[in-house]
C-alpha cells in the first residue's frame, strides 16, 4: 500500500463531508469544494474520518490511492484552514491595486496589467506592494500566485520583480568597465 494513501484523513468538527455516487462534496466555514474520485479508488467515511481504498494492486492504482489521498486532506484542510499565498512587488514605480473583481499591477510595461480574480479566490493589497491571496482550493491559490508572478517574475541584475514573500533571487555582476 501507498504510505501516504493508508493514512486516515480526520474531519474537523465544522466541516461536512457528503459522498454522492462518485463525487466528494466538502462544505466548511471557508468554502464549499467537491472532487470527482477517479475509479481505481474507493472512499470509506465515517463521521470523524476519511479512509481512501484502492482496488486492485497495479501501478495505476497504486498511484491514484496517494494522489486522491492528497487531494481530500487539501480539500478538508481548505474548506476549515483555507490557504495563503504572499507576493511583494519590488521596483520603482511597481505596485498593485484591487478594483472590484480584478487586479490592477503597474509593472513597468506602457499598459497596466488587468489580472481577473476567480471565484472563491481573494486577494487584498497592502501598500501597494503587498499581494495576499487567500482561499479555500489550494490549487487556484497557488495558481493565481503563480499567475501574477509570470508578468514580471524577479530578474537577476536589479532584483526588481514580482515575487513570494521570502524567495532568495541569486543576483548576478553586472558589467565591469576595464
Amino acid at each position: 500500500m501507498s504510505r501516504l494513501g493508508k493514512i486516515p484523513i480526520p474531519i474537523p468538527a465544522k466541516v461536512k463531508v457528503d459522498l454522492k455516487g462518485r463525487m466528494v462534496h466538502v462544505e466548511g466555514p471557508k468554502g464549499k469544494l467537491e472532487f470527482n474520485l477517479p475509479n481505481r479508488v474507493s472512499l470509506d467515511m465515517t463521521p470523524e474520518r476519511l479512509v481512501v481504498i484502492r482496488d486492485g494492486n497495479d501501478s495505476e492504482a497504486k498511484a491514484y490511492h496517494g494522489l486522491t489521498r492528497s487531494i481530500l486532506s487539501n480539500l478538508v484542510q481548505g474548506v476549515s484552514e483555507g490557504y495563503v499565498k504572499k507576493l511583494e512587488i519590488q521596483g520603482v514605480g511597481f505596485k498593485a491595486a484591487v478594483e472590484g473583481k480584478r487586479v490592477n499591477l503597474t509593472l513597468g510595461y506602457s499598459h497596466p496589467i488587468l489580472y481577473a480574480i476567480p471565484d472563491q479566490v481573494k486577494v487584498t493589497v497592502e501598500d501597494n506592494t503587498k499581494v495576499t491571496i487567500e482561499g479555500p482550493d489550494k490549487q487556484k491559490v497557488g495558481q493565481v500566485a503563480s499567475e501574477i508572478r509570470s508578468y514580471y517574475p524577479p530578474e537577476p541584475y536589479k532584483g526588481k520583480g514580482v515575487r513570494y514573500v521570502g524567495e532568495k533571487v541569486l543576483r548576478k555582476e553586472g558589467k565591469t568597465v576595464q
